[in-house]
């Protein structure tokens, strides 16, 4: 047993120490749309646990990830054809982020390596899988690049570099802001620290995003009695309509 005991504390001592490690704050864990939401501000910090002291060399560097739920798609191209616009080839993109923001202490050749990357699926293309596109379809790729453009369009997809302030290679933080049409769901929120490139450390948490209020009703009775929301929404139109035909009679009398 003391035997045992001594080969089990010499393996122990063998291991490595994680040197730096991510301690995180978020100024909020849930988000709640209701009907006069027009977006949030979310706050992440956090602090930089180490068990030996700071490495010389290459400085440490953070990148901070936040993603919305995952969602599939068919993107489809246009092209003008006798006078119209009609669509022609579609390719199936497998996984999206219906929400992707990224933020970096530094420039993004500075932060981390294309194989790091490649490895993590940190950058907003690699976040986004495309397969098997059709075969007649020559340039696949771009129809990912199109939902890439969309979305930064529309302020889903963002890009932060110097956004994350380092301090004394210990504390950082930064501030990521979320538009008003969010899906709702879990928004994994990933940490990375980077030394030359290379990810020595990564924690990851999730952000909850729900309607609240009228909003979560009507989303609630359009999933489940469809019938009743239609209706509801049929009833909703009619009243509008009548109302402003007699709202426009009164005035012009």
């Amino acid at each position: 047993m003391r035997l045992l005991s001594l080969a089990l504390l010499f393996a122990l001592s063998a291991l490595p120490l994680r040197a730096e490690q991510v301690v995180l704050g978020l100024s909020q864990d849930s988000v709640s749309i209701s009907t006069d939401f027009n977006g949030s501000e979310i706050l992440i910090f956090g602090a930089i646990k180490r068990e030996v002291p700071i490495p010389e060399g290459e400085p440490l560097q953070v990148i901070i990830t936040l993603a919305g739920p995952q969602q599939p798609l068919t993107v489809r191209r246009k092209e003008r054809r006798f006078g119209i616009w009609v669509n022609t080839e579609s390719v199936e993109v497998d996984h999206a982020p219906s929400f992707y923001a990224v933020a970096t202490s530094a420039p993004w050749g500075e932060v981390i390596t294309n194989v790091e990357d490649l490895r993590h699926h940190i950058s907003i293309p690699r976040a986004i899988r495309s397969v098997g596109a059709p075969m007649q379809v020559q340039d696949a790729q771009s129809f990912s690049q199109a939902v890439i453009r969309i979305r930064e369009n529309d302020g889903l997809y963002q890009v932060h570099e110097n956004s994350v302030e380092l301090r004394q290679s210990t504390l950082f933080n930064t501030s990521i802001t979320m538009p008003a049409n969010l899906t709702e769901g879990a928004y994994p929120t990933r940490i990375f620290l980077t030394r030359g490139g290379e990810v020595i450390s990564s924690f990851e948490t999730e952000i909850e995003v729900h309607k609240v209020g009228l909003e979560r009703w009507l989303f609630v009775l359009s999933r489940q009695q469809p019938l009743i929301y239609g209706l509801l929404s049929l009833a909703i139109a009619i009243a509008a309509g009548w109302g402003a035909s007699t709202a426009f009679r009164l005035l012009r009398s």
